[in-house]
């Protein structure tokens, strides 16, 4: 069972610096504005459709790619520009009047780029082509949509689910319950007795809490909510995102501290047969429902248990991401862009990339786990094909459904780029020891929301 990974470009530290750097200057882009564009799904089209960012393609992909070649017809050339998104090069060319027609972003820069005008609103591509946004997940929908504008078409969806090793939980007198978030002070018991170490330091990672980028998760998990709905108001020093904070970071300090437990966990091959569940180096931790397909792929026989995440008051929760299709401010092909985001998207393309991932999976006998997607009534269809492979992989992907209708994101916004680099300049800072919770936060709530009201101030001040 190959993974999806390539198919989900997460937005990188890297990624985030290339965009804050730029500041939020509105009009990057000569126009943002697709007045004098016809979209029309029974419209002949013709010309190039140039796609950036668009990699890792495999069967899920190309079944969706065939597709939509024929609802662009024979008159339109499809050229995918190599490599996945570079938000750099990608300004540069909307600045110079040279953009893409199209660009698959991660969904939480699409309000930083909608705010430089450097991608189009797309209400009228999407009366046009008749997208039904309905049907999208609410969280992704609203991951895309800036003041009221939808300005990306949600593709997948990733989620988080508990992975633990069975045998080590029962050798320790544990159960998944102890380890899936639900009870903090249960949890970091669970740490103490799973870690294991040996003469040249840490053997067994007793609880991973993924820290920088699952921070979101356990602070939602403690009821807080770190920006406003409408993206307005940065809430990082709540006191509850403190306690989150110090909480999960107390997972690290009780095994040695982080820096221990990430090279630890950077030593393991990941992705191979060799991975630390397979190896009974690893208890517990968060990860996105993706590596429940390399698992079963790699290591059948390990030992897993799988849950989905939990609040504290015992619910399902999950921190969503994903990517979404965006057309550039400038483009020259619109009309096609908007068909391709589509067709991509439709239901049609996602009942053929099951069957071709499900013929995939059948060939090598082993079970077809599904795909999470931006649209709701695909992922019922897709959920449907679905095979089992016994346990404990069918109880993994209940759990990845499950996770998938309880999901929470952060909202866009103008400074999304800036926003989330304070975020996590705050937790690796404590991380690091360089900084105490409390005072991280607060550092981190005062970048952030001084980023925010600028931005807002300058997309007000355009309209």
């Amino acid at each position: 069972m190959r993974s999806s990974r390539g198919a989900f470009p997460f937005l990188t530290t890297i990624a985030v610096i290339g965009l804050a750097s730029t500041g939020c200057a509105i009009g990057t882009g000569d126009s943002a504005d697709d007045a004098d564009v016809e979209y029309d799904p029974e419209a002949t089209l013709d010309g190039e459709l140039s796609v950036m960012g668009f990699s890792g393609v495999d069967e899920v992909a190309t079944s969706r790619m065939d597709l939509a070649e024929q609802e662009l017809g024979d008159g339109v050339d499809v050229q995918l520009i190599e490599g996945e998104l570079d938000l750099q090069q990608f300004l540069s060319t909307v600045a110079t009047g040279d953009p893409p027609d199209l660009v698959y972003a991660n969904r939480d820069q699409i309000g930083s780029l909608a705010a430089r005008d450097a991608i189009l609103p797309l209400s009228r591509c999407i009366e046009g082509e008749g997208i039904d946004t309905s049907q999208f997940v609410e969280s992704a929908l609203a991951q895309v949509t800036l003041e009221g504008e939808v300005y990306g078409i949600p593709e997948f969806n990733v989620v988080q689910l508990t992975m633990a090793n069975a045998d080590l939980l029962a050798a320790a007198g544990l159960t998944i319950d102890d380890v899936n978030g639900s009870d903090w002070e249960a949890m970091s018991a669970a740490n103490e007795a799973l870690t294991k170490q040996g003469a040249t330091g840490l053997e067994v990672i007793g609880i991973d809490s993924k820290l920088p980028e699952f921070f979101p998760l356990w602070a939602k998990a403690a009821g807080v909510d770190l920006i406003s709905e409408d993206g307005r108001e940065a809430n990082l020093d709540d006191p509850e995102a403190v306690r989150a904070l110090e909480w999960a970071v107390s997972i690290y300090d009780a095994q040695g501290g982080f820096a221990d437990v990430k090279a630890y966990r950077d030593s393991a091959d990941f992705f191979g047969e060799g991975n630390q569940f397979a190896t009974g180096v690893l208890g517990a931790m968060p990860m996105e429902q993706w590596y429940l397909n390399v698992l079963a792929d790699v290591s059948p026989d390990a030992p897993l248990a799988f849950d989905v995440v939990r609040d504290l008051q015992g619910e399902p929760i999950a921190y969503a991401s994903g990517s979404a299709w965006a057309i550039p401010s400038g483009a020259e092909n619109p009309e096609a862009a908007c068909r391709w985001a589509r067709a991509m998207t439709s239901l049609d393309a996602w009942e053929a990339a099951a069957q071709a991932r499900l013929e995939l999976r059948e060939q090598e006998g082993k079970p077809f786990t599904g795909i999470l997607t931006g649209n709701a009534e695909a992922d019922e269809l897709v959920r449907g094909m679905v095979t089992s492979g016994g346990e404990p992989w069918d109880a993994g992907v209940e759990a990845m459904y499950e996770a998938n209708e309880h999901t929470f994101s952060l909202p866009a916004n103008p400074a999304d780029a800036e926003f989330e680099q304070a975020m996590q300049d705050a937790v690796n800072a404590v991380l690091t020891g360089e900084a105490e919770p409390a005072d991280a936060l607060a550092d981190a709530q005062e970048t952030a929301q001084q980023a925010l009201d600028e931005a807002w101030e300058r997309v007000e001040a355009e309209e």
